[in-house]
This record gives structure tokens, sequence and C-alpha cells, in this order.
């Protein structure tokens, strides 16, 4: 009797560590994953500025600025994690875009405005790359330990779910062309 009571306080014992381990590591998740929200917060409050300034010039490349813009709306109102991400790729495919289409407009280029812009750009995607490593560590260690035994037990009685990662995506890695 006295045997069955040590083991089963034993397993008791054992499931509040692993059910803690998780809870630890789901938090680091959101922890990272709110520095990258504060930061993607950052570009979004940059993307109408940056819109504006090359819409002036490219007048005609309306659907860029539209995409950006309607890509920007919908991410900040978004309130899942893995959609966030999701968007933020192509997100990331429009600024290049926008960045590229610079590239046609020598008076653009000189602009102090669009320099400015272009400066905080780059800047706001430094911080960006970083949070987002950051995030995927913290990503990574609790898939695994979701996907590990014995914690996955435990993660499948209280339905934790896999996070997905930032990850670029195969568009973005090709090389933009922008025909004028």
């Amino acid at each position: 009797m006295i045997i069955v009571a040590i083991i089963a306080l034993v397993i008791i014992l054992i499931f509040i560590l692993l059910y803690n381990q998780l809870i630890r590591e789901r938090n680091q998740v959101n922890n990272a994953f709110s520095t990258v929200d504060v930061i993607l917060k950052k570009r979004y409050d940059l993307i109408p500025n940056l819109v504006e300034t090359v819409r002036g010039y490219g007048e005609h490349e309306k659907e860029v600025f539209e995409k950006v813009t309607s890509l920007r709306a919908t991410a900040m109102n978004s309130k899942e994690k893995n959609e966030v991400v999701k968007l933020d790729n192509e997100i990331s495919q429009g600024i290049s875009k926008l960045l590229l289409l610079a590239e046609r407009y020598p008076d653009l280029k000189a602009s102090n405005n669009y320099l400015k812009l272009q400066e905080s750009l780059e800047q706001i995607e430094n911080e960006l790359s970083a949070a987002r490593r950051t995030y995927n560590a913290a990503v990574t260690e609790y898939n695994i330990s979701i996907e590990s035994f014995p914690t996955n037990i435990v993660s499948k009685i209280f339905g934790m779910k896999k996070n997905e990662l930032f990850v670029i995506d195969d568009s973005i890695r090709k090389n933009l062309k922008v025909d004028l």
C-alpha cells in the first residue's frame, strides 16, 4: 500500500514537473512573439509613409501599394501567431518590391524623406531579424518538448499545439524583378 502511494506520488510529481516545463517554454514563446509583435508594429507604422513617398514617383504601380497596405491592415488586426507569421512573409515581399521601385527613380533615391524611411526600415528589419531568431529558438525548444516523450503525453492531455517558425517563403528567396 505504501509502495503504491509512493509510486503514485512520484508519477504526480513527474507530471507536475513536465507540465511546468511546458508552461515555461510556452511562456518563452509568447514572450519572444511579443518582442516580434512590437517590432512588427514599428514596421507597420512605417509602411504608410514608405508607400506614400514611393507612390508619388510610381503611381502606375498601384497594385503593389494596395497589396502592401492591405496586408499591413490584415496583419495588424490578426491575433493568431501563425497567421502573423504567414502575413509577415508576404509583407516582406511587398516591401522588397517597394524598395526595388525606388531603384527605377533616381529622384526618389535622392529624396531625404525616402532615405530616412529606408534607413529606418533597415534598422527595423535588423531588429526584426534578431527577434525572429529568438522566437524561432523558443518555438523550436517548445515544439521539441511537445513531441518528445514523456512531455508529449502531458501536452496532449492539455491540448498544447506546435507553433510555426518564422521562415523565409520561397517566393522571397527569388530575386524580385519589377517591370515598369
